[in-house]
């Protein structure tokens, strides 16, 4: 028995396309058919009867939320999708606070910039994320 929903079933969810997220799970778009065809992975139709998967499925069995694509080229591949919690301003800078599926991420932006995008909680934005380096610490263990 397939995981693809009969159309009375269908959720009004955000779905990206198979081949979007057969290379968010990082399988093959033949793997993603089986697994919907095997039940092992919730797949609507859309309205030519093409294949959608809910993010929400994406999420689930990755555990974390896909990455945004957007409409430029950018080098940073590190993109997650989220809403504005909470933007916070002083002086010429603000931090916007997002959550990002399981994350909350604090942005360091200019004032401007939140005027420009006309930030404000509820918004949908993607956090785009370029580091040259992380670093990972623990308080407990002692350093040299």
């Amino acid at each position: 028995m397939g995981g693809t929903m009969p159309a009375a079933k269908r959720r009004t969810s955000a779905t990206m396309k198979a081949s979007d997220a057969a290379r968010a799970l990082g399988i093959s778009l033949d793997t993603l058919r089986r697994w919907d065809r095997d039940g092992r992975i919730e797949v609507v139709r859309d309205g030519s009867n093409r294949r959608q998967v809910p993010v929400s499925e994406v999420e689930r069995l990755t555990g974390q939320p896909p990455r945004a694509k957007t409409g430029s080229r950018l080098s940073a591949r590190n993109r997650l999708a989220g809403t504005v919690r909470r933007v916070q301003a002083d002086g010429v800078m603000a931090v916007v606070e997002i959550e990002a599926g399981p994350y909350t991420l604090a942005a360091a932006i200019t004032r401007d910039a939140v005027e420009e995008l006309a930030l404000r909680p509820g918004v949908a934005v993607v956090a785009t994320i370029k580091a040259t380096s992380v670093m990972v610490s623990r308080e407990d263990v002692p350093t040299g």
